[in-house]
């Protein structure tokens, strides 16, 4: 998976669509290999953001779980610590 793509569900307050198309954005980009498309593509690019746009909010909505809802500032915190510890200078 692309590491800028976070995963989404189950979070408290849940993933804004802003976030949800993001993903989507990041998504068509490492599958189609173009950060920017070309003018000849720029429509098809689009027309598959807003597609999987509406899927992945499609699958957030449906998708069920007993864990409780992770909280994104644990989350974050927890990710920063990760990074700090892998890019640590010796």
């Amino acid at each position: 998976m692309c590491r800028n793509i976070r995963t989404l569900h189950n979070f408290e307050p849940a993933a804004t669509s802003d976030e949800v198309q993001a993903a989507a954005l990041q998504y068509v980009r490492k599958v189609s290999g173009a950060t920017k498309p070309s003018k000849a593509n720029q429509e098809v690019f689009d027309r598959a953001v807003a597609d999987i746009t509406a899927i992945t909010e499609r699958l957030l909505a449906d998708l069920v779980t007993s864990a409780p809802p992770k909280d994104r500032d644990e989350e974050a915190a927890k990710a920063k610590e990760r990074s700090a510890k892998r890019f640590a200078t010796a």
